[in-house]
């Protein structure tokens, strides 16, 4: 992804979280479990990056950060339990297309709220040199990001304590699952 401005990069983000939601609702039972391990990584990756580099920087910058910013950790943690129960049951589960769907309409609401509450704020209020270094940020964050959900993570400080061991422990769960021929 070659967006150099933060606000342009999360958004083109969000927009392939919908494409994958789209891909994972027309998937075929024997396909579904591959383009949810997709959905599941970009989820995953998105979050933290946002965690630890945008909303502390919304906190500081825009009007009422600290408000703004709860909320959407609170809008994220629901989405991320919902996720990781649906990651443990696998795209197989009897519930797996209504928990999907309901992961969707979550997902998209908690977008839609960024976008409008804390994207167009941090644009107003901060100059094209800091959106680029939050880009360059965002994008170093998500080479180490978890690759699964970790509800209870949803702070800079939670996220930079336990991230990079967590997020080893998903990589190298990932390549064994690989490697067994199950879904990572």
């Amino acid at each position: 992804m070659g967006e150099t401005d933060v606000i342009d990069l999360l958004q083109a983000q969000h927009a392939m979280i919908r494409d994958l939601f789209d891909e994972v609702e027309q998937a075929s039972a024997k396909d579904r479990a591959e383009a949810f391990t997709r959905l599941v990584r970009l989820l995953a990756v998105h979050e933290t990056a946002e965690e630890e580099i945008v909303h502390p920087y919304a906190r500081r910058k825009i009007d009422g950060g600290d408000e703004v910013i709860d909320d959407r950790l609170a809008e994220e943690n629901e989405a991320k339990e919902l996720l990781s129960r649906m990651d443990q049951a696998g795209p197989a589960a009897p519930d797996f297309m209504e928990n999907l769907l309901m992961l969707r309409a979550a997902v998209e609401a908690h977008a839609r709220s960024e976008e409008r509450y804390e994207f167009l704020q941090l644009r107003a209020h901060t100059s094209e040199a800091e959106r680029r270094s939050m880009a360059a940020g965002v994008k170093a964050a998500e080479a180490m990001a978890p690759t699964h959900p970790h509800p209870g993570t949803e702070s800079a400080t939670k996220n930079l304590l336990v991230g990079t061991p967590v997020a080893m422990m998903d990589r190298v769960r990932d390549v064994i699952r690989q490697t067994m021929g199950k879904k990572p």
